[in-house]
């Protein structure tokens, strides 16, 4: 683990405000600290140059006390599927290696810049962002920081979002979210994941895997540095989200799918936190949601949407040459799709919208509480070793966040305590799509109190 000091980006964004320290130096601290790290997996690409110039106009800026939002100066780690301006694009993968190099910065990064965050580099993920494992054949597969005898799954697809926070290398990274891809590697790495409602942010520039479940977000240290950080990439003059009365929270547990077969000690730091908030005074609803078996009935009855729409980006890819060099795993899933017909996925997308509106009204005002993850972070070996386990192991690592993208919620990522081995667990809060103001607030007020164990 990374020795500095660890302060949150809300700490640093203060300290660079006061000029208790200076946005040239924390960069060059930060760039130290990346090149000194023994797991070199985790960037796929650290813009040196370009972090030093912006974090001399942030310097500028800060000096003259104008800074352009409270994270002005603080460096941010990008996953590798957002564009940047003379950079070609992996996603993850060496297919697109011919590409030519990409014209401009995503949006989101432009973004970024205007609200005076650092780019200090590209961090690893799963080929093409299919994978809650996050390993990668071709990059190397960034390695869990919790366990420092075996190497175990750092949590995918963003898998490098979610190492790169959890070493302390950058108090702030941004991901991806599919199907779980911001959440799972906030929780394997026992760090705060915000997914976003669809239309949240644009997302212009970040190479697609599902239009349709594509989703962006931060990860961090707290739920403020993600609240932060939401509101300087909307350019929002201050975040909506507030911390209010553990009294006046309302949470819904459901009573299906999202606590079988979860390991022990995810079920009992789960039902822990639950209890520490209701003793503080938090309302808990427990009741069935069967919309969200009603969910993974139509994927297994039609099929997966993630799969038909990576079919349709990489059709040319998985049926031609580049399949040799592509993750086989992935390859596999995305073929899934083949066998789809247009009367299946008609029925996917009309059920959906359905079932977004039924839930959304069994839920109400309320915050729907669950484990992030069935399961904590295994160990690499056996997975690389055998597919099928690797499959088994995905599908469930990915199973009650998916839920969450297919009725388009927003969700937080919170951790809530370790197992026996050390290993984070994470409890997830979620709600419909649009409540983004309010999920952040639950997690904020909730925050402390999760985290008691």
């Amino acid at each position: 683990m990374n020795s500095r000091p660890r302060l949150t980006a809300a700490e640093l964004g203060a300290d660079l405000r006061a000029g208790r320290r200076d946005a040239v130096d924390l960069v060059e601290q930060t760039l130290a600290a990346i090149a000194a790290f023994p797991d070199q997996t985790i960037f796929t690409q650290v813009t040196a140059a370009r972090a030093r110039k912006e974090a001399k106009a942030a310097r500028a800026r800060l000096r003259a006390g104008l800074p352009l939002s409270p994270l002005d100066g603080v460096p941010v780690a990008w996953k590798d599927l957002f564009d940047v301006e003379g950079r070609v694009t992996t996603a993850g993968s060496k297919a697109l290696a011919r590409n030519a190099p990409a014209r401009e910065d995503a949006a989101l990064i432009k973004a970024a810049g205007r609200a005076g965050l650092v780019l200090i580099g590209l961090v690893n993920m799963s080929e093409f962002a299919f994978s809650g494992i996050g390993l990668n054949p071709h990059f190397g597969t960034p390695r869990n920081p919790h366990d420092q005898k075996i190497a175990r799954a750092p949590g995918g697809s963003s898998s490098g979002s979610g190492v790169v926070v959890a070493t302390g290398l950058t108090t702030l990274a941004i991901g991806t979210d599919t199907g779980g891809s911001i959440r799972v590697p906030a929780s394997f790495n026992g760090v705060v994941g915000y997914k976003t409602s669809s239309g949240h942010f644009p997302m212009d520039g970040a190479f697609p895997l599902s239009r349709t479940l594509d989703t962006l977000g931060p990860l961090a240290d707290t739920v403020e540095d993600c609240m932060l950080a939401d509101a300087a990439l909307r350019g929002a003059v201050a975040p909506e989200a507030r911390r209010g009365a553990v009294a006046d929270l309302r949470l819904y547990v459901p009573e299906t799918v999202v606590l079988e077969g979860c390991q022990p000690a995810v079920v009992a730091n789960f039902e822990a936190a639950i209890d520490r908030l209701a003793g503080a005074g938090a309302k808990i609803e427990r009741r069935p949601l069967p919309q969200l078996q009603a969910v993974q009935d139509l994927t297994a009855r039609r099929g997966p949407l993630v799969s038909a729409e990576a079919l349709h980006v990489h059709r040319e890819r998985v049926s031609g040459p580049d399949a040799e060099i592509m993750d086989r795993r992935v390859v596999k899933r995305i073929r899934q799709a083949e066998t789809m017909t247009a009367f299946d996925l008609v029925d996917v997308l009309h059920s959906r919208q359905r079932l977004i509106a039924e839930a959304r009204a069994a839920i109400g005002a309320a915050i729907v509480a669950f484990p992030t993850t069935p399961n904590v972070a295994m160990p690499i070996a056996p997975l690389e070793a055998d597919d099928e386990l690797f499959a088994r192991e995905n599908l469930k690592t990915l199973r009650n966040t998916a839920l969450g993208n297919f009725l388009d919620w927003c969700g937080v990522a919170i951790p809530c305590g370790v197992d026996g081995d050390g290993m984070p667990t994470s409890l997830l809060l979620s709600a419909p799509h649009g409540r983004d103001a309010a999920v952040l607030s639950a997690a904020l007020t909730a925050e402390t109190i999760i985290r008691m164990a």
